[in-house]
Formats: C-alpha cells, structure tokens, sequence
C-alpha cells in the first residue's frame, strides 16, 4: 500500500500526537485554551457589532432620536443620561434675560425648548428646576424672564419666540441646538403665552400649557397646528377644569393633544420639582421635537396613572417619519387610568358624512370607547337634523349597577337611573347637520342605551 493507504477495518491507526504527558501535553493544552478564548472574543466582538449595526440602523431611521431606550423608570428619574451645563443670558434680546441649560455632549444637535413663567413671577423662582432635568434628557432649554413681571399672556408669547431666536441664532451653544426642533412650555400666563406663540409659529413642534390661563382677547385654539399639551392641577381654582374643558375642545381634531390633569394639587403645582408632570411632559417632547416614537408607550396608553386624576389623549402619536408604537392600542388593564377620548372640535363645522342630515331636531349616538372591570368609558354625539339648533338635550335610562361618576363637555345631571345632559355653553348651537360629542366615565358593566334628543 501507498503511504496514504487506508488500514484495513478494525485496525487502529498509530497515533502522530505526542504522549498524554509531558511538556507536549502542556503545551497541546495550551494551544487548545487559546483556541477557545479566541473564539470566545471572536463571538463577542460579532455580538458587539451586531448591536452597534443595529443601534446604527436605528439613528438612521430617525436621526433626531436621542439617549438609550427608555423606560418606565427611566422618564420618571429626576436626570437623564446626558451631563449638564449652563449658562446665563442677560437682558436685551426681546426678553428679560434668563439660563441657557444644555447637554454637554458636542456629537450631535438638540432640540429647543423654551420656558417662562406666570404672571408676577420669575423663572429663577418657579420653573429653574425643570432646566437641567430637561437638558439632562436631550433638550437645549433656555428659561427667561419676563421685560417685566406683570407682562401681559401675549407679551409673554412674544418673548418665547425672541428667546427661540436668540437660543438658535445668537447664543453661545446656537451650534449645539437645531433651529428646525423648537418647542415651548410655560405657567399660567407663561402657558396662556404658550398658545399664543403656537398659533403664531405654527412651525414650532410642541408647546406645552401648565395650567395655562388665557391669550389676550380670549380666543381659542381652532387655528391650532402645533402638537399640545396642557398639564393642570386638580385642585386649581384659578384655572379650573370647566375653562380649560371649553379651551382643549377647540383644538382641531387633526392636531395632536393631550390633557393630563394631576391629582390633589392646586395652581403652582408647577412650581415644584414633580415627577408626575416630568414623565408625561418629556414624552410629549421627545414625541414631537425629536420624532422618537420610543415614547409613544409612555402615553398610548397611559402607562403609569398614579397620581392623575384625568387623562384626555388623541392616540396613536404618530410623530412624522414615524408610525405608530405597538402598544399604542387601547388598553384595558384595570391598573392605567380610562382614557378620555377628545370631543371633537366644537367649531360646529357641517359633518362631512355623505349622509344627509336626520330628521327632526336632533339625533344622539352612542360609542363605546373603553372598559376595565368595575368601568367603562363612552362618547356620544349629537347631530343636528334639517335645521339649525340653539341648545340640545340628551336622555338615556342606565342599566342595573351603573352610575356616571364624570362628563365632558355637556351638563350632566341625574335622578335614580336617569340620565340628562344639555349642552355646554360652548356647543349648543350647531348648524343643519352640524355636529359636537359628549363624554362620560361610569361604573358597572357596560351597555348599550337607548338615546333621545331633544332641542332646546
């Protein structure tokens, strides 16, 4: 046989390797443990650059998306991830001065964000703890005082946006800020300021209202483009839930909104460090100024109700470039707060289905909306029939076990199982076939009532 011949079956081949012990052995041994730990950095490094690929991807698929993903815990911690810096800004720029916070890292551009403060007051005194908690988040905040204390909203507004300027075109950081991502916060009369700059600047990306009173001339929202929040406390006497009711109601329904009304607190619940308004607020920014639809999650649905006595929300946000977070259904854990459904617009614009208007005066329909156990949530809308109507009144019968424990939107008032809700003052005229909804939270099993209608 050659020398490459194969041994007969059941002959066993000499082995070549060297004895078992020995200094061979030792260093075969060796050679071996090498061999595994190399493979084991080689596993390593492929699974490093597989995250990095991925994380890769991700920036590039929204390129405005800043820090790690987050978490419940993360959004209600009192710090981002980002190490902070500040710097003053003196008077003379359209506004009274103020604190520039800013993330230290020089990588990449952040959003704005503006804020003032209310009426009387000043940002060093009220809002001067939500700077760097922001910035710490990925935001560029520029907070200012007013030219003078008693400012009127609309003043304030006008300040806002020269602050924007200033922050984006003049400031010492301009380079680390975007001038395309800009948004605004304020207090009472900073957040009446608030919508008065958003219907203003409609290319701003969010404006927040905290408690916010009314713009000069008190006029409403129906020119609103601007995605908007208003945060308010429930126990406020100087901006109370039936105002703000009649002015969230105006926002077109093709505006992004949310209404989060937190629980026990009265008017200056903004001017105290709380993480219940951080963890709606900084979704809401991270929604709409950088378009990280990581964040949806946080209020579609609302993932932590402690301490919010109401939650108002158009999900799913869908932030432009994006689409819609998997978690952005309605939920129906008993542990998340109802959803309340936003009315639609009370502009009494004529209802665009391509049915005719009903007969009679009025007709009622009923949506269900959401339930839990123990509760449910529904919507009606009232339609105006061949004819224009001053006022309107809807009347339905509850079922066994069932009781309204809050409306929206109209006058509710009940007798035993007897329900009547009229018309808010702001709602009850609608043009033929013109339209407007109502809204309730009950307790019990849900049903679906017969409903009549009635105008005046």
């Amino acid at each position: 046989m050659g020398a490459h011949a194969v041994p007969p079956p059941g002959t066993r081949r000499p082995s070549t390797d060297p004895p078992a012990s020995g200094p061979g052995s030792r260093s075969r041994s060796l050679r071996r443990a090498l061999g595994r730990a190399m493979a084991a950095a080689v596993a390593v490094v492929g699974l490093f650059s597989a995250a990095v690929a991925t994380q890769s991807a991700s920036a590039a698929d929204n390129p405005y998306q800043r820090g790690p993903n987050p978490t419940l815990a993360s959004v209600a911690a009192n710090r981002g991830t980002f190490a902070t810096a500040q710097t003053s800004v003196p008077a003379g720029n359209g506004f009274g001065g103020g604190v520039i916070y800013y993330p230290t890292d020089t990588s990449q551009t952040f959003g704005g964000v503006a804020i003032v403060p209310g009426y009387s007051a000043l940002f060093a005194n009220e809002e001067a703890w939500m700077g760097p908690w922001l910035a710490s988040f990925g935001f560029v905040v520029i907070g200012i005082e007013t030219n003078s204390r008693t400012d009127s909203a609309d003043a304030r507004g006008t300040q806002l946006l020269a602050a924007l300027d200033y922050l984006t075109q003049r400031s010492s950081v301009r380079d680390r800020v975007d001038p395309n991502r800009l948004s605004v916060v304020g207090h009472s009369a900073g957040g009446a300021g608030v919508l008065s700059a958003i219907l203003r600047r409609p290319t701003l990306k969010a404006g927040i209202g905290l408690a916010p009173g009314s713009p000069v001339g008190d006029y409403g929202l129906s020119n609103d483009r601007v995605p908007t929040m208003f945060i308010s406390g429930q126990r406020d006497t100087t901006v109370t839930q039936s105002y703000l009711n009649g002015l969230y109601t105006t926002i077109p329904a093709s505006t992004p909104s949310a209404w989060v009304e937190i629980t026990g607190v009265d008017h200056l619940f903004a001017t105290r460090a709380n993480t219940t308004e951080m963890r709606v607020l900084i979704p809401w920014l991270k929604i709409w100024v950088d378009n990280d639809t990581r964040y949806t999650q946080f209020l579609c649905p609302l993932a932590d109700s402690s301490n919010i006595s109401m939650y108002r929300n158009k999900c799913p946000y869908v932030p432009p470039g994006g689409s819609p977070s998997p978690s952005a259904s309605p939920s129906s854990s008993p542990s998340q707060s109802p959803s309340q459904s936003p009315s639609q617009s009370p502009s009494q614009s004529p209802s665009t289905s391509p049915s005719p208007p009903p007969p009679g005066a009025c007709v009622a329909e009923y949506q269900p909306q959401n339930s839990w156990p123990g509760g449910y949530q529904a919507l009606v809308t009232v339609k105006a029939g061949s004819s224009a109507i001053n006022g309107w009144t809807v009347r339905w019968t509850l079922g066994s076990g069932q009781t309204i424990s809050q409306a929206w939107n109209g006058t509710l008032s009940t007798s035993g199982s007897a329900v009547t809700v009229k018309n808010a003052s702001y709602n009850g005229s609608l043009p033929a076939g013109g339209s407007t909804s109502f809204g309730f939270l009950a307790t019990g099993t849900p049903s679906t009532p017969t409903l009549t209608c009635t105008s005046p």
